[in-house]
């Protein structure tokens, strides 16, 4: 069934008699040639890229709960690719690039709005990184303008700009940028990967690996064995758990990442604006209510939850930047679990396991990446060789030295 106005019309005048369910609830088949672990955003969009860009059948997506369940839905929406570095702005350049064609690709509505990102100054020091930042944007073909005090004024005029310890001085601007509706972008991908024929199979916990003589034949689960010629794990802030019961240790820590919303306001954010002073970012729902979100929790957890010293931390950086956030009555907090690489940068790469693969590592940057991330998985677990624009997100940079460090910050994941 292809989405469109006229079938909306037409459901709407007939009763809404003829909407079937999105996909299909298969019972796992006894074998794949592919297994992807997680049904968030990357493994269900490495499913749909897989079968229909490579032309490759048989997948299964296996998802321990329910789609949309994890951290697909539980981020600020934003989509972005105001990056510095070689090794990662080309990559999320390229993700943006998909995402302004991804509703015509998918045939669903995933709200993609690009409302604009704005990355406040408030210091020389920052203004000449945010020059070097937006050169190095320009050159990738993602696009850049520096703004002046007076032209984020016209554009902001409610925030705190003459604070005597964060006065704004001006910011980087990526008109393209924007947010997409979260749980959306999951339903899609689970949409269009089912018309291709890929089995998702939701409350299918991976309990461990059957691993003979170095070779990877499949998992165990939850609803018993699934063989497969190809595993490929896509589970973000669970990867080290899961990773574990293939004997493998990852340079990746988790922790939590807490996100808010207010209650519903008349439109007073046109666009993405982060604090340079702080660990802060906010837009506007379609809804009206504010999103935000900022540091994640000091220490290392896999709960779905956040703790007191983070909520207040973040609401000091909101206030700092917008005195009149405090009138709004907050109205949830959530939280989603973060892989934290050593460097900031995540991993798209073969393991030493022959047939098991993995994704993950992503920190702040998953949801940005979901479609490149998707495309450049499948093309690995189809051709067995890394896509050119994640050739360098591959395990032994860290042995080699050759880190993505996209803060500067060093090996420490709590600082990235």
């Amino acid at each position: 069934m292809r989405y469109s106005g006229f079938r909306v019309i037409k459901e709407a005048l007939t009763g809404h008699k003829g909407w079937g369910p999105a996909w299909r609830d298969p019972e796992p088949q006894p074998a794949y040639d592919y297994v992807i672990i997680g049904g968030g955003g990357h493994g269900l969009a490495t499913a749909y890229y897989l079968a229909k860009h490579y032309g490759k059948a048989r997948i299964a997506v296996l998802e321990k709960g329910w789609i949309g369940g994890g951290n697909v839905g539980r981020n600020t929406t934003i989509i972005r690719s105001n990056y510095l570095l070689d090794g990662n702005e080309p990559f999320y350049e390229m993700s943006l690039q998909m995402w302004e064609r991804l509703e015509q690709e998918l045939n669903y509505n995933a709200m993609v709005s690009q409302r604009g990102i704005l990355n406040l100054i408030h210091s020389d020091a920052q203004r000449d990184a945010f020059v070097r930042r937006g050169n190095a944007m320009i050159l990738n073909g993602a696009g850049a303008e520096m703004l002046s005090v007076a032209q984020i004024r016209k554009r902001y005029p409610f925030l705190n700009f003459d604070d005597a310890r964060f006065p704004i001085k001006g910011g980087l601007a990526q008109h393209r940028g924007g947010t997409v509706r979260h749980d959306a972008v999951a339903w899609g991908y689970a949409r269009a990967a089912d018309s291709y024929g890929v089995d998702i199979i939701q409350n299918c916990e991976v309990t461990g690996f059957r691993i003979e003589n170095g070779t990877c034949k499949g998992v165990e689960t939850s609803r018993g064995f699934i063989a497969a010629r190809k595993v490929a794990s896509c589970v973000a802030g669970s990867s080290s758990r899961l990773m574990s019961k293939a004997g493998m240790r990852l340079p990746i820590e988790s922790t939590v990442l807490q996100a808010f919303v207010t209650e519903g306001l008349k439109p007073v954010l046109p666009g993405v604006i982060t604090f340079g002073a702080g660990h802060f970012y906010a837009s506007q729902s379609d809804k009206g209510g504010l999103v935000f979100g900022g540091d994640p929790d000091k220490y290392n957890s896999y709960a779905q939850r956040g703790n007191l010293p983070v909520i207040e931390d973040v609401i000091e950086s909101g206030m700092a930047l917008i005195p009149a956030l405090g009138r709004a009555r907050l109205l949830r907090i959530w939280g989603g679990i973060m892989d934290m690489s050593m460097d900031g940068s995540p991993i798209i790469d073969r393991t030493h396991i022959d047939g098991l693969y993995f994704n993950g590592g992503w920190c702040y940057g998953g949801f940005k990446a979901t479609p490149a991330s998707g495309l450049c998985y499948a093309h690995l677990l189809a051709t067995d060789t890394p896509h050119d624009t994640a050739k360098a997100y591959r395990f032994d940079r860290f042995r080699r030295g050759y880190m993505i460090d996209e803060k500067g910050m060093g090996a420490q994941p709590n600082l990235h």
